[in-house]
């Protein structure tokens, strides 16, 4: 099947912009302004542009501007091309400023609360010229980020299929019961996760590895994971939790905090899934910048290893 072929000189970026912010206000004035054209450009830029791709983005009518099934279509592209542009601009002007090379971390919730703002601030230091971009997804989202090359560098919890890219060790964390103060189950030893199974369970959203690995204990034992509310952060699990409204497991140097400031208790799980090894990956091509900030992160963590023995 061959693709079609479009006049190009239609499509400069003010038009995209225009026909961007068209859908986003419904209005054609105020885009206009938006755009800084007067309206007589701006309705003409969008009929141009209407023309050269054989169909309305819009429909019309006395409310505004609504986007048609090709409007649509349009703008979920347009606005990665102006993101795009967008992101051109923001290197370019850092290359004049002396940063040569952007590096993007997708990195797990876990990993960003416990591990990674030390660590990023002493490679700022180290290669001032590298600027480094963190974004916060689910370990799936993680090495789906980095296998299609929107990301780097990943941080994960293992468990995502990750044939194709280069994964190594990086820390371990340990996963910890959270519940509100005075409940049954507080106490001061291990606790098989079992025997949690009765109460409400405050959760991630679906997706976190975190909640994979709950569902499939719950599973193992022959039981169903009685989820209550599931929320974005570990925060909101904390408020949860401390409202009385269900238990969390949360990584012991999430948990720690949040029983301090919520005035919470939390207890160890004997179970050998709550001992979690989280993982770096990069693609295989990966260049050597790329390769040098996993090396960094990799060797840190090693030395933070090396560290902690030698205090036990």
């Amino acid at each position: 099947m061959s693709t079609p072929s479009y006049n190009l000189a239609r499509f400069d970026f003010v038009s995209v912009r225009l026909a961007v912010a068209c859908a986003r206000t419904g209005n054609l004035t105020q885009a206009a302004r938006e755009c800084h054209l007067v309206l007589p450009a701006a309705s003409r830029r969008l009929r141009d542009l209407e023309r050269a791709l054989g169909g309305p983005l819009f429909d019309r009518h006395s409310r505004g501007l609504t986007p048609t099934a090709l409007g649509r279509a349009f703008m979920k592209r347009g606005m990665a091309i102006l993101q795009e542009l967008d992101n051109l601009m923001a290197e370019l002007h850092d290359a004049r400023q002396g940063i040569a090379r952007h590096l993007h971390v997708c990195s797990s919730t876990a990993a960003i609360i416990q591990f990674l703002p030390p660590l990023l601030a002493d490679y700022a230091s180290l290669r001032p010229e590298v600027q480094v971009e963190l974004e916060e997804q689910v370990s799936e989202q993680v090495v789906a980020s980095v296998r299609e090359g929107r990301a780097d560098v990943g941080v994960f919890v293992r468990g995502p299929e990750t044939d194709g890219l280069e994964v190594c060790e990086f820390r371990q964390d340990e996963l910890v019961l959270i519940l509100p103060k005075g409940h049954r189950l507080g106490g001061r030893g291990p606790l098989p996760f079992a025997m949690t199974l009765d109460e409400p369970w405050i959760t991630l959203n679906a997706g976190a590895a975190l909640l994979q690995a709950q569902q499939q204990a719950a599973m193992a034992a022959g039981r169903a994971l009685k989820l209550r509310m599931q929320v974005r952060s570990f925060d909101a699990v904390g408020h949860m939790v401390a409202a009385g409204l269900g238990l969390a497991i949360v990584p012991k140097g999430v948990a720690l905090p949040l029983v301090r400031a919520k005035a919470l208790q939390w207890r160890a799980l004997s179970d050998a899934w709550a001992t979690r090894q989280v993982q770096l990956c990069v693609r295989t091509d990966a260049d050597l910048a790329v390769k040098e900030l996993r090396d960094f992160l990799r060797s840190s963590s090693q030395n933070a290893k090396t560290r902690q023995a030698r205090l036990k």
